[in-house]
């Protein structure tokens, strides 16, 4: 898969790329073997006063700043076809077992040049591969796009055409079997597939995509599917502007600007979306007399102290005066509005990778 211009700058500024700092285990007779990770603390601290259970959480804390550990494996089987897996976990450092191993980026497939490549298991939606992508760059908080968790990681097949000069299509389906819920429930009744992608076109400086994601109340979601499209320019060497549009009926309108500039050790993002309610989420925030819009900013500052560790800062507001809880699934939003007081979130922190 082809990365983006504005990744490819700050990786270059950070040293900071799993694949470039990858360890080839093993390389023969067409078959490697490689090892990569990070090892990542840090101290944050504001964002949410409190969570929907009212415990506080906005007290500084040494935390585990996703740190992860993987395999990356390929096999030549001819000369156009390549067998590949990836196998990640993700560890919290910070306190002697808290939360267990979290498995993820955990898939198999096949690479063609001439037919494009097919994957299954574990891995993020594409959604976030197409649009998402140029202004996935924070280590924490900061993105305001649907993220790559949306309806993904786990149980998915996923299809990316051949590069036909920087033009992609990704389509990919996670299936959801029904299994677990209540027997004669509206979700055990049949199995389904939400499906997302998109289409990117890169071509010198320039980046474009466009992508959808399904979500359907019945898997978890609100009902209706999310639209968006991105652009990216590297303006110079280095310094790279991105701009993005999001729509998903009956909850949100998303609009984002941003860039980025590497130069020598130092890398530096900035970013500023500018969020409006929509249909049945908005009535249900006039209904309480509270804010329809807000303005989300985010900033960070990195610097590579080697080629394996870096330093890091970063700041985010949401702005958020109202969220909806976490189980909410459908738009009604009424019932599941919660007051949200917040601070801006900042951490720091430190990052080995190999």
């Amino acid at each position: 898969m082809k990365k983006t211009l504005l990744a490819t700058a700050i990786a270059g500024a950070l040293g900071a790329s799993a694949a470039a700092q990858a360890a080839t285990v093993y390389d023969q007779d067409g078959t490697r073997l490689d090892l990569y990770g990070r090892i990542a603390l840090g101290v944050q601290g504001g964002g949410e006063e409190v969570n929907e259970d009212d415990e506080k959480i906005n007290g500084s804390e040494f935390v585990d700043v996703f740190s992860r550990f993987g395999l990356r494996g390929s096999q030549q089987l001819s000369s156009d076809l390549t067998a590949f897996g990836n196998f990640e976990l993700r560890p919290q450092l910070d306190e002697v077992n808290r939360g267990g191993q979290q498995v993820r980026n955990s898939f198999l497939g096949l690479r063609s040049n001439t037919l494009g490549t097919l994957q299954a298991g574990n891995f993020d939606s594409f959604y976030l591969n197409t649009v998402g992508a140029p202004f996935d760059v924070y280590l924490n908080r900061g993105y305001e796009f649907t993220g790559g968790s949306h309806q993904a990681r786990g149980d998915s097949v996923g299809y990316i055409t051949p590069n036909l000069e920087g033009f992609q299509v990704f389509l990919m389906g996670k299936h959801f079997s029904g299994n677990g819920n209540e027997a004669g429930s509206e979700g055990s009744n049949s199995s389904k597939i939400n499906t997302a992608g998109g289409a990117v076109y890169e071509t010198g400086p320039l980046r474009l995509g466009l992508g959808y994601a399904e979500d359907r109340e019945s898997t978890g979601g609100i009902g209706e599917n999310i639209y968006g499209g991105t652009a990216s320019f590297e303006f110079v060497p280095g310094f790279s502007g991105r701009l993005g549009y999001e729509y998903q009926a009956e909850f949100e309108d998303k609009i984002g600007v941003g860039m980025t500039y590497a130069v020598a050790d130092w890398a530096f993002n900035l970013d500023y979306y500018r969020i409006e309610s929509q249909g049945d989420f908005k009535a249900a925030q006039e209904a309480e007399g509270l804010s329809t819009s807000r303005n989300s900013w985010a900033a960070g500052a990195y610097y590579k102290v080697s080629s394996n560790f870096d330093v890091f800062a970063e700041v985010h507001e949401s702005d958020q005066g109202t969220i909806i809880d976490s189980e909410t699934t459908g738009s009604d939003f009424a019932d599941n509005l919660r007051d949200v007081r917040d601070n801006v979130y900042w951490l720091t922190g430190v990052r080995y990778h190999f």
